[in-house]
């Protein structure tokens, strides 16, 4: 039987969403451009196919142009870095991102050094990183933002609370982290080479599970009253899972995200959230 109540992330995105598409329509008339996001997929990876299909999609609703590159799996770093260099002079694009994964061969730190930091609607630049550490005003990633959003939403206090990220990604666990500090939390981040995990998820208030292993996180990891994050996303036999045992887990939670529902409408909320930034950052000022 649950316990745990649901933070909705896909009502909460759907609500975000129609508010950034009314503040597209207002600014249309006032600014010279209408906002424009580009996204570079390389290769054929089903999941990224579906990824950028319904980030395309929630682009169109908000009334922001979006703009498709299709790269082939055997493109080079080179030729990927030239395509973006040529987005960034693009002066109908506001945002821009690389979608992940990508090919093993593709050095990302030069693809992801050659976005126009002024673009970089991922947050992933090393600049807006090193800014994010600092504490200083930066485009924050997606997936993190659209966490802290939802844990604000549901008026989760984070203040002074033991919190424990799963996960040392770039994209998600140590930009996560970061965040959770700048809310006054105390912030402990496991990863693979972590020893005993389950004596520092047993201590924690709020768990980010982003560790990329399928229903890993156990109720027995998990104390009582815990808010719990679902970032992961797998395909199993029986569907789609995190990397939450979302039924043992929701015993004990006092708040878990579902999967699907949870983070991965508010990526693409937050993906369309940044977007509006840095075009009234670039055509509105």
């Amino acid at each position: 039987m649950s316990n745990a109540k649901v933070l909705d992330g896909r009502r909460t995105a759907a609500e975000l969403r129609a508010a950034i598409g009314v503040k597209v329509r207002d600014l249309q008339g006032e600014c010279r451009r209408v906002p424009g996001l580009a996204v570079v997929l390389v290769g054929d990876d089903p999941a990224s196919k579906v990824y950028v299909g319904q980030k395309e999609k929630a682009c169109r609703e908000a009334g922001i142009r979006s703009f498709l590159h299709h790269l082939p799996a055997s493109t080079s770093t080179s030729t990927l870095t030239e395509l973006l260099e040529d987005i960034n002079k693009d002066p109908d694009v506001h945002g821009m991102l690389v979608q992940l994964p990508i090919p093993g061969h593709i050095d990302w730190t030069e693809a992801v050094r050659s976005i126009d930091v002024r673009k970089d609607v991922d947050g992933t630049h090393p600049l807006n990183l090193g800014r994010l550490v600092m504490g200083l005003d930066t485009v924050e990633p997606c997936t993190p933002r659209g966490v802290m959003y939802l844990l604000k939403k549901y008026g989760i206090d984070l203040s002074g609370k033991r919190a424990v990220v799963l996960g040392r990604s770039n994209i998600v666990g140590k930009p996560m982290a970061q965040l959770l500090l700048a809310a006054d939390a105390t912030v402990t981040v496991c990863h693979s080479k972590s020893i005993d995990i389950e004596t520092m998820t047993r201590e924690a208030d709020i768990i980010i599970a982003a560790i990329g292993r399928p229903e890993f996180l156990k109720a027995s990891m998990v104390k009582p009253g815990c808010v719990v994050v679902d970032v992961g996303i797998s395909r199993l036999d029986g569907g789609l899972v995190g990397d939450v045992d979302f039924q043992d887990v929701s015993r004990v939670a006092s708040w878990i995200t579902p999967v699907p529902g949870g983070v991965g409408p508010m990526t693409i909320a937050m993906l369309l959230q940044n977007t509006l930034e840095r075009y009234l950052e670039l055509e509105c000022a």
